[in-house]
C-alpha cells in the first residue's frame, strides 16, 4: 500500500510540475505522461519501503498539504532576506555586525532538522554552520541582533520551524 500511495503522490507531483499540456490546444502530450508514469512506478518502488509503517495515505496528503504551504512562505522570506543584505550592501555605512550566534530547534526528526538548516542557509545573510545531535543549530549571520539563544531562535528558526514540523514530525 505504501509503494502505490508513493507512485500516485510522485505521479501527481510531477503532472502537476510539468503540466504536460499544449498551450494553444490544450492536448496532453503522451509522450511526457508516460515518461511521468515510468518514473513515478521507479520511485514508488524504489522508495517506497521508505516511507513508516504507521503513515497512513491522509497523513502522507498532509504533509504534502504542509509542504506546499512551507514553499511560498520560504520564498517570501528568501526575498525579504535579499532586500535586508541588499540594504546592507549599499548603504554608505554599510550596516553588519557578524557573527555566530547558539540557537535552539525542538525538531525531533533529522529530515527536518536538515530541512531546517537548509532553509536557513538558503535564507540571505544566514549559513547554518553545524547542527548538533542535543538540537543545537550554530548560524553565521550578517546581523547578530542577540547572542542570546532564545531571543536568536526567535529571529532565525521559529518562522520556519512551525511549518516543518508539520511537515516532518
Amino acid at each position: 500500500m505504501r509503494k502505490v500511495t508513493l507512485i500516485i503522490l510522485s505521479f501527481v507531483i510531477w503532472f502537476l510540475l510539468v503540466w504536460p499540456f499544449d498551450p494553444v490546444s490544450g492536448a496532453l502530450y503522451p509522450q511526457s505522461t508516460i515518461i511521468g508514469i515510468i518514473v513515478a512506478i521507479f520511485v514508488g518502488l524504489l522508495l517506497g519501503d521508505r516511507i513508516p509503517a504507521r503513515l497512513s495515505p491522509a497523513t502522507v496528503f498532509k504533509r504534502i498539504f504542509w509542504l506546499v504551504v512551507y514553499v511560498p512562505m520560504f520564498l517570501w522570506y528568501v526575498l525579504l532576506a535579499n532586500l535586508d543584505v541588499v540594504y546592507r550592501v549599499i548603504h554608505p555605512d554599510m550596516p553588519i555586525h557578524p557573527g555566530i550566534v547558539r540557537v535552539k530547534t525542538t525538531l525531533k526528526n533529522p529530515a527536518g532538522r536538515t530541512m531546517l538548516a537548509n532553509s536557513i542557509t538558503l535564507t540571505p545573510g544566514t549559513l547554518t554552520v553545524d547542527i548538533t545531535d542535543d538540537g543545537y543549530l550554530y548560524i553565521h549571520w550578517i546581523n547578530v541582533r542577540s547572542d542570546d539563544i532564545e531571543q536568536a531562535t526567535h529571529h532565525i528558526v521559529e518562522r520556519f520551524e512551525s511549518v516543518l514540523r508539520r511537515i516532518f514530525e
